[in-house]
């Protein structure tokens, strides 16, 4: 069995990843495609994911993509994580790993709506509200949360959730059934009514946004279409990375993975990773790249897209993540994880480096500060993900 060596395997992610210079994508969609999706739980990170990896990028390029090209497209998916995807794959998700978050949350919702008191037939409500929410989408609007609730009697309402908690308290139930009707892949997230660093969807009917109907896989090719592209972006990876990043079971990513007829190679320590037949790894070493330097923002797919991490990681894990497990900011240098970055009042970029990396790797970790410095133009990116090093570099 072939061996993949860790220096490999950061080499690879250099390329495939575009994230070393003169290994960059050449468009929004390119960098999309080459992480198969980016993360977008908050919206600054789509815009950030794509500045560390196509040269020039300005903010109308990302816009351009999204709003009117429209060849990516925002969807909950894996882990009820919301992602931009490029979209030709979003029949494979809508038939995967949307529905098993679809299944789930329609249950729950039944059974909020009933404990809320708003009917005594959850589903029932539920069914009513989503088909007066389409009938009012029918004639290609596109309508905020809060519009389509003052416009759709159906939709007003609120329900206490999660009493007694700190961030319990009586919420509108309208998202959650906006959310619901997302994940069926029967409407969508248009236009951001919002700055690029703020979320504020627009929804509308699929087939308004896309301009066709088109039907999702059946569930297995789903979830091989997505082991297929993760392999492309992140192999090689275990069974485990796998079936985190899906958000599935083990046997729906082993299965996925035997449906890709993936190759198995072994990793470092004795573990096994599997990649796509013919890839080049499987005949010769992956060629080196040149030492690198990158910043990536809040919950980057880099950093996202295996459940094991010491690969680029190394002793910096546990102050690199929120308490549940959201990465923040990373510094990178040569392929492994060296630090985090911040803003400070005045919105220049912060470097906050938790080992030496020595002087040409700090010089070319503070061009990148500087180029992002002057990309943001003042602007002051926010999160609710800030990890342990991000607050240490924010503390007074």
């Amino acid at each position: 069995m072939r061996e993949v060596s860790d220096t490999e395997r950061r080499s690879r992610l250099a390329r495939r990843h575009a994230l070393a210079p003169g290994h960059r994508a050449p468009s929004p969609e390119a960098a999309t495609r080459a992480m198969t999706v980016l993360h977008a739980t908050e919206a600054p990170t789509v815009y950030l994911s794509l500045w560390a990896r196509v040269d020039g990028l300005s903010v109308d390029d990302v816009d351009r993509a999204l709003y009117e090209d429209r060849a990516l497209v925002k969807q909950l998916a894996m882990r009820r994580t919301l992602f931009v995807f490029p979209r030709d794959l979003l029949p494979a998700a809508w038939g995967s790993a949307s529905a098993r978050v679809a299944r789930a949350h329609r249950v729950r919702l039944a059974k909020d709506v009933e404990a809320g008191g708003l009917a005594a037939d959850g589903g029932a409500w539920v069914e009513a509200a989503e088909a007066a929410t389409l009938v009012r989408l029918t004639d290609g609007s596109q309508l905020s949360a809060a519009q389509l609730r003052q416009e759709v009697p159906e939709l007003d309402g609120r329900v206490h959730m999660s009493p007694g908690k700190s961030y319990g308290g009586h919420f509108p139930i309208a998202p959650r059934l906006l959310t619901q009707l997302g994940l069926e892949g029967r409407i969508l997230r248009g236009r951001n009514a919002g700055h690029w660093r703020t979320a504020r969807p627009q929804w509308t009917l699929t087939r308004t946004w896309l301009g066709e109907e088109i039907e999702p896989a059946e569930e297995r090719e789903g979830y091989a279409e997505l082991a297929g592209r993760w392999l492309r972006s992140f192999g090689p990876g275990t069974e485990a990375d796998l079936a985190w990043w899906l958000g599935a079971t083990k046997g729906a990513a082993r299965a996925a993975l035997v449906d890709v007829a993936a190759v198995e190679v072994g990793l470092p320590g004795g573990g096994t990773g599997w990649v796509l037949p013919g890839d080049p790894l499987l005949e010769e070493p992956e060629p080196a790249v040149e030492p690198w330097a990158a910043l990536l923002p809040v919950l980057d797919p880099t950093v996202m897209g295996w459940k094991e991490r010491s690969l680029f990681l190394g002793p910096h894990g546990p102050v690199l993540f929120d308490t549940n497990g959201n990465a923040g900011t990373t510094a990178w240098w040569d392929g492994r994880v060296v630090g985090c970055w911040v803003q400070d009042p005045d919105g220049v970029v912060v470097l906050n480096l938790l080992e030496d990396v020595g002087a040409d790797g700090r010089a070319a970790l503070d061009a990148e500060a500087a180029r992002l410095t002057g990309w943001l133009e003042g602007h002051r990116v926010s999160t609710v993900y800030a990890s342990i090093a991000m607050k240490q570099a924010l503390a007074p």
